[in-house]
């Protein structure tokens, strides 16, 4: 198959969209299809641009790390994305790239499917925090119904997102297929030379945030929590990887706990060097999100050997399984701190927890995941009925869609 991916962020910009796209490109191409993506330029490239349209584009008030593709700059591709010959086009965010996608899709005469990456019910309140919580929610509701019933097929990273959306009234087929993990999130990371290249002991007992540093990952609860945690182990390090419109905020908040001597926030990390030194130099990875669409973290820290205390909230819920590689905590400081103080002073049980979750990690295979993904393509392209032409006034028509795929 040879297949569009539409695309507002992609690497350099560091997230979990990104990463998801780099890993199903990879995999997919490994099986033999083609892949092309279409994402906005940024200062700089990444590391590998090979099929990639960049389209220009502006930057976001109040949101440095992101940019908007210009919509009439990636319309003037159009000609030469005819003579591609696309099966599909696969969607993978809901701003610029999701109009856009559905126009080209149509005009291309292909169908159109779309992933649900985030959820936007419990995330666009904390950006626009003038609108009442309720009408944000309201608001995201509408949105993304109406998005995912113009499409041809969606894919949900998990059961429990798949429920939220068909509660909107979203009657699109949806399939559920997560991110998998990459053979080389396997590969052992050097604990020793990431602790001495950030000046960390060797024997201090580390925590570690990995993820985009925004409001929604609730990272704030986890800072409370290594407060709790100090008062038991004074000499505990939290590190918080990544960036985002949180840090100052979290940057404060960890100064008012009097953390100052507790916490690093150390920034992006380079995905194929450092990612894995990481996660092995950490004692606890520690998570608290209410919005994940999945986790894909939570399963690179445990192929990494590194046991895990999360909260199990939506996408979540599917990825954790309680002492696989886990302790699931409730979002309580005294049962989540609690939780971490044990398995930070029992060596024995934290080492057992780190290879069962590197076994569980395991059975999330990119591959397979890879696979579905193209079977559920090829599903939603024989089931796709072709455009009409009609009557004066509308030059082209969808047929409505007339098809019923597996959920």
């Amino acid at each position: 198959m040879k297949i569009l991916f539409i695309s507002d962020v992609y690497f350099p910009r560091v997230n979990g969209v990104s990463t998801s796209m780099q890993t199903f490109r990879h995999e997919l191409r490994a099986q033999g299809h083609t892949v092309h993506l279409i994402a906005p330029e940024y200062l700089t490239t990444s590391a590998d641009e090979s099929d990639i349209v960049r389209i220009p584009a502006r930057n976001i008030p109040m949101d440095p790390e992101d940019r908007f593709m210009r919509y009439g700059a990636a319309m003037q591709h159009l000609k030469r994305l005819r003579q591609e010959r696309y099966d599909l086009i696969h969607i993978q965010t809901p701003f610029v790239a999701h109009y856009l996608g559905v126009k080209m899709a149509r005009l291309l005469g292909i169908p159109c499917v779309e992933t649900y990456h985030t959820f936007f019910e419990e995330y666009l309140y904390h950006y626009i925090p003038l609108v009442p919580r309720k009408l944000m929610r309201l608001a995201a509701r509408r949105f993304s119904r109406h998005q995912g019933n113009s499409l041809n097929g969606m894919v949900v990273p998990s059961n429990p997102m798949l429920q939220v959306l068909k509660d909107y009234g979203i009657t699109t087929p949806m399939q559920v297929i997560p991110t998998g993990i990459e053979t080389a999130r396997f590969t052992p990371g050097n604990r020793a030379a990431f602790r001495e290249k950030r000046g960390i002991a060797q024997d201090r007992p580390v925590l570690l945030f990995l993820g985009r540093v925004a409001h929604e990952k609730n990272i704030g609860f986890l800072l409370k929590a290594a407060a709790c945690v100090k008062k038991e182990i004074p000499d505990i390090l939290f590190i918080i990887a990544g960036e985002g419109p949180a840090r100052t905020a979290l940057e404060q908040e960890a100064k008012i706990l009097g953390l100052n001597d507790n916490v690093q926030f150390i920034g992006y990390l380079e995905r194929q060097t450092e990612l894995n030194d990481c996660y092995r130099a950490a004692d606890i990875f520690i998570f608290a999100s209410r919005t994940e669409t999945q986790g894909l973290v939570l399963l690179e820290a445990m192929a990494q050997g590194t046991p895990v205390v999360s909260t199990a909230e939506l996408g979540t819920l599917d990825v954790l399984k309680n002492g696989a590689g886990v302790w699931i905590a409730k979002e309580e400081l005294a049962d989540f701190s609690g939780k971490i103080i044990r398995m930070l002073t029992d060596g024995e049980a934290r080492n057992s927890l780190g290879d069962l979750g590197r076994e569980y990690a395991r059975e999330w295979s990119a591959s397979r995941q890879a696979e579905r993904m193209a079977e559920f393509y090829s599903a939603v392209i024989n089931t796709f009925k072709p455009v009409e032409k009609f009557n004066k006034t509308n030059k082209i028509s969808l047929l409505k869609k007339s098809y019923d795929l597996p959920t």
